[in-house]
């Protein structure tokens, strides 16, 4: 299955969408087969996730040579009704991820740059 080392069955709390994003907001050149290992998911389907970000507006990508350079909107409001009905945007949820990233890999300096927008993805305009 495309180098996914591991199944998982039942459910998860984060989506694959959020995780491809999450990947996504770490290095803005990272390669869709990077993606699949780091999220545990076929390229295939990681394809597909992009595909789905790209068309509903939280993701553009501009080519650069052999590969992609991803932009994250980060001002789009995330889609389901509870999320959009208090104006969660995509980069309060990264900023979220960021932190808890942070904390269990006992670095706070990445969670901050992400959270005053210190990465390398532009905000959306």
């Amino acid at each position: 299955m495309d180098g996914v080392s591991e199944t998982h069955t039942g459910w998860t709390f984060l989506t694959s969408h959020a995780r491809v994003l999450a990947a996504i907001a770490e290095d803005h050149r990272t390669r869709i087969r990077d993606i699949a290992a780091r999220c545990r998911l076929t390229e295939r389907a990681v394809q597909k996730i992009i595909s789905d970000l790209e068309q509903d507006g939280y993701l553009t990508h501009t080519r650069e040579g052999r590969s992609n350079a991803y932009r994250i909107q980060s001002g789009a409001i995330l889609r389901h009704p509870a999320e959009a009905e208090v104006g969660m945007t995509v980069e309060m949820l990264l900023s979220a991820l960021a932190q808890h990233d942070a904390k269990r890999d006992g670095g706070h300096e990445h969670a901050r740059s992400v959270a005053s927008g210190e990465r390398d993805h532009q905000p959306a305009e």
